[in-house]
Parts: C-alpha cells; structure tokens; sequence
C-alpha cells in the first residue's frame, strides 16, 4: 500500500511522483491511501492522472482507499483517475453493456421524441384557440427563412432532376417508340415521390441544421434555462412558430419542386425526344390524378415535422462547448435526411397497398 499525506499540491508534485516511482514494487495491483491527504489541486490529479495511466499500461490496476469527501469531489471531475478500466477477461460484459446501453439510449431518446411532438401539438392546438397565442410575427419571419429563402435551391435541383431523369429514359423509349410516355414517368413521379423528396433533403439541409444551431448555442449559453425561470416553455417559445412555419411552407415548396421538374422533363421531351408542347400537356393531364398530388403534399407536410422535431432534438441534447453546438448541427442534418427516407419509405407503402 502506497500513503499519501499533507497538500498534494504543485509545489510537492516533483517529491510526490519520486516517491510513488520508489514505491512501486512487485507486479500487481496498487492500493493508494488518500486519508491523510488535506489538499489537492490540478497538479495533483494530472499527477495522479499519469500515475494510473502507467500501471495500466503495464497491465495493473489501482484502488483508491479513505479518500476525504472534498478530495473524493475533485477526483470526481477526472475520469481517468476515478473510472477503472473492466478487466481483460470481461469483454462479454462489456459487449453485452454496451448493447444495454445503447438500447436505453434510444428508449429515452424515443420517449423524448414523443414527448416533444406531444407537446408541440398541444400548445399548437391551444395557441389557435387563444387571442395573442401564437406571434405571429415569428412564425412569418420562420415562414421566410425556412420557405422563400429555399425557393432557388429547391426550384433548380428539382428541374435538373427532371431534365435529367427524362434524358436518362429517352434511350429507352426510343427505342420502343414510347416517347410520349416520358410524360407519365416525369409526371408521376415527380408528384408523388421525387418532389416531396427533394424539397425536404434541401430543408433539412438548411432549416434543420438552423434549428438545432438556434436552440443548441441556447442551450451552451444557458438561455433555454433563463426562459424556463421566467415560466416560458421552451418548446412552446422556440419550437412551435417553426413546426407551423415549415408546415405551411414545405407544401408549397413541393408544388414548386412538381412543376420546375415537370418543366425540365418538358423541355428535354421536346426538344430531344419529338414530343409537340400540346401533345405534352394533353398526356400530363390523363396520366396525373388528385391523388398523385395530395399524396405528395401529404408526405410533405409529414416531412416538415420530422425535419423541424429531429433538429430541436439535437439542438436540445447539445452538450459541452461552441464544439457541441458543430456536431448537434451535424447530428440534425443527416439524422433529419434519414428520418425523411425513412418516412417516405414507409409512407410509400402505406399509399401502395391502400390503393
């Protein structure tokens, strides 16, 4: 057993590290007794930090003993010195830990998610109802960042994509001699699929990384708490003006997406493959129905919601420094465009096979 007494301190930092090099001996683990320590400072538990990272580089552990409670609440904010590494022979526990772990993770975390929706959709509900519920003024100011300012970005992937889905495909219905059907793929699929689809990736893109950016440098500089003392709900603050912004715009953004597809399909039909303007927009209107739309409109205002709650929840669960708020960015963006696919995957097939 190694002892410990008086301040471990700067100053004493050069004797103490002698004395616990002299003390090691034999192979096996190390007892430290900390009861007659009365102080410690950085110094100390970088040293005492380096100390245990020795014996566990050569395969020892190390067992702190009678360590007073204001030493034991410095110690507490140093990990390495505090946590002990799981023996070799463990590896199950640990796999089987982390596995356990993760699956509370993701419990909690989808707790949290309906939580947040829950609460979004209740103060949403009850603020309509109220004469000075809602500010209106923010939600047209989010209305503006997350709706008008995508429409360029929107309007010219969604053309390209059109355009190029019909250049794609006219190889092949040339060679049929099904050119006019060009109008059915560019349209359909436009409406129901690619049109949603590309308005929410982009959204995510800008207005979900925006939104957990917003809340997570809130959270880091204490602001989500000042709201909270002065009786302000933060979802009902913060999160409410954005879900009804991008509820009303997104749909709006996906007619957009519809017709700047529409329209560079249009363009390469008659320009490449002999399709007439007329006979274009006659086949358009056999070949779409109400129902392509809705269902498209239907998905967007779906995505809406999931890109707006997917970034209040990064933002929320930002924790640490002007680093954290970067990586909940991160977080919101690709977990925002996942939550999407997956969304339209399974809506998809839920208007699939409810046909």
């Amino acid at each position: 057993m190694i002892s410990l007494s008086g301040n471990v301190t700067v100053q004493r930092v050069p004797a103490l590290t002698k004395t616990l090099a002299d003390a090691l001996g034999d192979d096996g683990p190390v007892t430290l007794d900390l009861s007659a320590v009365t102080a410690i400072d950085s110094a100390g538990v970088a040293m005492l930090s380096l100390f245990v990272r020795r014996l566990r580089a050569e395969g020892r552990s190390l067992t702190l003993v009678g360590t007073p409670e204001p030493i034991e609440q410095t110690l507490r904010l140093f990990p390495d010195v505090k946590d002990e590494p799981p023996p070799g022979g463990q590896a199950d526990g640990v796999l089987l830990e982390r596995i356990g772990t993760g699956a509370q993770q993701a419990v909690l975390l989808g707790i949290q998610v309906l939580q947040l929706f829950a609460d979004a959709a209740w103060f949403l509900v009850a603020d309509l109802f109220k004469r000075k519920g809602l500010r209106w003024g923010v939600v047209f100011y989010e209305m503006s960042a997350m709706g008008a300012k995508a429409v360029g970005v929107v309007g010219l992937i969604a053309f390209l994509v059109g355009a190029t889905m019909a250049l794609q495909s006219a190889t092949q219905l040339r060679q049929f001699g099904a050119n006019i059907f060009v109008v059915d793929l560019i349209g359909i699929s436009m409406t129901r699929e690619l049109g949603p689809l590309m308005a929410a990736i982009v959204v995510a893109g800008r207005s979900g990384s925006s939104v957990a950016a917003e809340i997570g440098t809130m959270v880091i500089s204490e602001e989500i708490d000042a709201l909270k003392t002065m009786g302000l709900h933060p979802t009902r603050f913060l999160v409410v003006p954005k879900l009804l912004a991008i509820s009303l715009t997104q749909p709006l953004l996906t007619v957009l997406a519809d017709v700047a597809g529409i329209f560079g399909g249009f363009l390469v039909a008659v320009t490449y493959l002999e399709v007439g303007p007329a006979t274009f927009l006659e086949r358009l209107q056999t070949a779409l129905f109400a129902k392509d739309l809705l269902t498209g409109l239907i998905k967007s205002v779906m995505f809406a919601q999931l890109i707006v709650v997917v970034g209040a929840i990064a933002g929320f669960r930002t924790r640490g420094g002007a680093d954290a708020v970067g990586r909940s960015t991160t977080t919101a963006v690709v977990a925002g465009i996942f939550a999407v696919i997956v969304a339209d995957a399974v809506a998809s097939l839920v208007f699939y096979f409810g046909e």
